[in-house]
């Protein structure tokens, strides 16, 4: 804004500096009031004025923002609003621009339930680690809620269709009001004292954030959370979120889901049972029958294995082993005479007194022959070699490298050809006193 007093200014441009001031100086702001004078045009845009007991404002709600609210409001209606202060320049009007709108006993709770949750969560009351498993079939249940209003009958009457063997204890207490808080507590710490029920169902029909808000305490959470006996709550309709649903062992979206998720449907049970008889039917069937079986099969095993039987085979076996031991002790007592027959004539032919002489020549004989084919094969031998060191003298390397050559290998491969070496190849250079180590460049 310009600073020199004798500035003329047009009417345009004050607005404009206005607007641009209140915009920034106080931007986006929440603001409690009362409506009135509200009017919805056919532009689908609200017009109304906020005020409380001194002073009023104008305020505009555009079509893109109100289509958002979820509530219809009504000339002296409380709301919360969140704005932006502004100016309309066209007519030097100061007013508020509705960005949100939400009822203010509703907004106040709500703020509250949301600190609450925030903090009770950063205590560890909503932790999985806390919560107590839910039995499939109580036995014995008991229910937390009113007994006069609807959820007890929808709780009782689902119990009955689906276990009526379940024994139910009610633990009357208001649902709703300022007595509903201390009644509620003491019906959780009665049901703990009695010490006979399986699960408690801590249950209520269905109605606004002020009626449900005993389930919002945080003592009502304590009591929950302190609880020995698992609690299964059913408050309200589906979408309605208490404090006692994110502490309690289990929630169900209604009371009558509540009394489902604690009992099992007799039918089903039957059917169940049906199904798990005739399993068991026929695995006896089959256990009998293997029994049966190895029953006969242990009979033919003790008829074998029967002692006077083995006594009788053993005889037999012993009669049968012994005339077949005395017809091969005869065979082989006759072979052996036969032998002894035939050695004795042989010797006789072959006395060694005459044969000495000739085998003596005969070795003589053999033994020089020997000597002259060792001989003959060691000079041929001898020849053979000096032939070989010869050729290998004349084929060996190391005299090759002594007449000035060399050969080069890289990793231990000899390289014949300059395709065999790229650059940076590390090559070993071998001459006659040693060897050396390159790189190729």
């Amino acid at each position: 804004m310009q600073n020199n007093s004798e500035a003329i200014w047009s009417v345009s441009a004050l607005n404009f500096e206005i607007k641009t001031l209140l915009e920034k100086g106080v931007g986006t702001i929440w603001i409690e009031g009362e409506i009135s004078n509200l009017s919805r045009p056919a532009s689908g845009h609200w017009y109304l004025t906020l005020k409380d007991e001194r002073a009023q404002l104008r305020a505009a709600m555009f079509k893109n923002r109100n289509s958002r609210v979820l509530f219809k409001p009504e000339n002296g209606q409380q709301v919360l609003v969140r704005v932006q202060v502004t100016l309309y320049e066209a007519r030097g009007d100061f007013q508020i621009i509705i960005d949100h709108m939400e009822e203010a006993g509703a907004g106040r709770l709500m703020q509250q339930y949301e600190a609450l949750k925030k903090r009770l969560a950063s205590e560890g009351l909503f932790d999985s680690s806390h919560k107590r498993k839910i039995p499939a079939q109580a036995r014995h249940i008991g229910l937390i809620t009113s007994a006069s209003g609807a959820a007890i009958r929808d709780a009782l009457s689902v119990i009955a269709r689906r276990s009526p063997q379940s024994e139910v204890t009610v633990f009357d207490t208001p649902v709703q009001g300022v007595q509903a808080t201390p009644r509620i507590i003491n019906a959780i710490q009665q049901a703990n004292r009695f010490g006979q029920c399986d699960v408690l169902l801590l249950i209520r029909g269905g109605g606004s954030l002020e009626d449900l808000w005993c389930f919002n305490e945080e003592s009502v959470a304590q009591a929950i959370y302190a609880s020995e006996c698992p609690i299964v709550t059913g408050i309200g309709h589906e979408i309605d979120f208490t404090i006692a649903d994110f502490v309690a062992d289990h929630r169900a979206p209604t009371p009558s889901v509540a009394a489902e998720t604690v009992t099992m449907d007799q039918y089903e049970v039957m059917t169940r049972f049906d199904v798990l008889s005739s399993r068991l039917l026929r695995l006896m069937q089959l256990r009998l029958q293997s029994q049966l079986d190895r029953l006969s099969e242990i009979e033919q095993r003790l008829f074998r294995f029967h002692p006077e039987r083995s006594m009788q085979e053993l005889k037999q076996r012993m009669q049968f082993v012994l005339s077949r031991l005395k017809m091969v002790q005869s065979t082989l007592i006759l072979q052996r005479l036969n032998r002894f027959s035939l050695a004795r004539e042989q010797f006789r032919h072959l006395n060694p007194q005459a044969t000495i002489p000739a085998l003596q020549q005969q070795i003589e004989r053999l033994r020089h022959q020997l000597e002259l084919a060792s001989r003959n094969q060691l000079e041929e031998h001898q020849y053979r070699f000096k032939l070989q060191a010869r050729s290998l003298d004349n084929l060996s390397p190391l005299k090759t490298l002594s007449r000035g050559f060399a050969t080069i290998s890289k990793e231990q491969t000899l390289i014949n050809s300059v395709t065999q070496l790229q650059r940076d190849d590390e090559i070993v250079i071998r001459l006659q006193d040693g060897k050396v180590t390159s790189r190729i460049v």
